[in-house]
């Protein structure tokens, strides 16, 4: 009697639950980007305890995600120019390696995983949904790490993924439409298909540069519009206590 073809059903922790989907609401802009969140409020309205919460929010902020403001709570990272300018010089370097190892030794399984990724990424774009675009954008990208299976490039990639999935997002956003973003990733699977090396790692390389260069520039010149932060007051001479008589 042959098998039925039925994935597995993966059990998950109830921290790692919480995680991906507080992380999902964070990258997909349920969260905004800037937003103030307590673990009191994430509980109830997920319904877990502080503790799970919390669990999973150290885990975001780990991942970039997330920073915790004395006092206050935690806050959803807004990427300013500057973080951006860092993530995508990175990224470029990485995603080059990444693209010339792959192109120099994809098999067949590979070729497969990779046009499905860039068939996924084209059906999206047909559509209008600009958080199933990112995550097609993005799903593409982390294919390509994958099937290098190079343990400690996928590790690095790990660090800052998710921090590349908010700017993929946000980059996405300013591209004209579906088919100019398919058109930009296109020539890279392309290249990596035919065996070619160099041109593999260059095209990659130049996307997210191009790319990135822009995002830094529109958030630099949002950035320019915000009213400079007030000075501090001038601290005034300290009075000697009088003496009592």
């Amino acid at each position: 009697m042959s098998r039925l073809a039925i994935p597995r059903v993966v059990k998950m922790p109830i921290e790692a639950q919480a995680t991906d989907a507080l992380r999902d609401s964070i990258v997909g802009g349920a969260i905004q980007a800037g937003q103030r969140i307590t673990e009191v409020e994430i509980s109830e309205q997920m319904n877990l305890s502080r503790a799970t919460v919390r669990s999973a929010l150290h885990q975001l902020a780990k991942e970039g995600l997330l920073t915790l403001v004395p006092y206050t709570g935690w806050r959803v990272v807004l990427l300013s120019a500057a973080d951006v300018w860092e993530l995508y010089t990175l990224r470029s370097a990485v995603e080059r390696l990444a693209a010339q190892l792959l192109a120099a030794s994809i098999d067949g399984a590979g070729r497969e995983r990779l046009a499905g990724a860039l068939a996924a990424l084209t059906e999206a774009c047909d559509g209008a949904d600009g958080a199933r675009i990112a995550e097609a954008d993005f799903s593409l990208h982390k294919t390509i790490i994958d099937l290098t299976r190079h343990g400690r490039l996928a590790g690095q990639y790990g660090l800052i993924e998710q921090q590349i999935r908010m700017c993929i997002r946000s980059s996405d956003a300013l591209v004209a439409g579906g088919d100019t973003i398919v058109g930009q990733h296109r020539p890279i699977v392309e290249a990596i298909l035919a065996g070619a090396v160099e041109e593999a790692g260059q095209l990659s390389e130049a996307h997210n540069l191009t790319e990135g260069r822009k995002l830094a520039d529109h958030l630099g010149s949002l950035e320019a519009l915000q009213p400079p932060p007030p000075e501090p007051a001038p601290a005034g001479k300290a009075r000697r206590p009088r003496r009592a008589a």
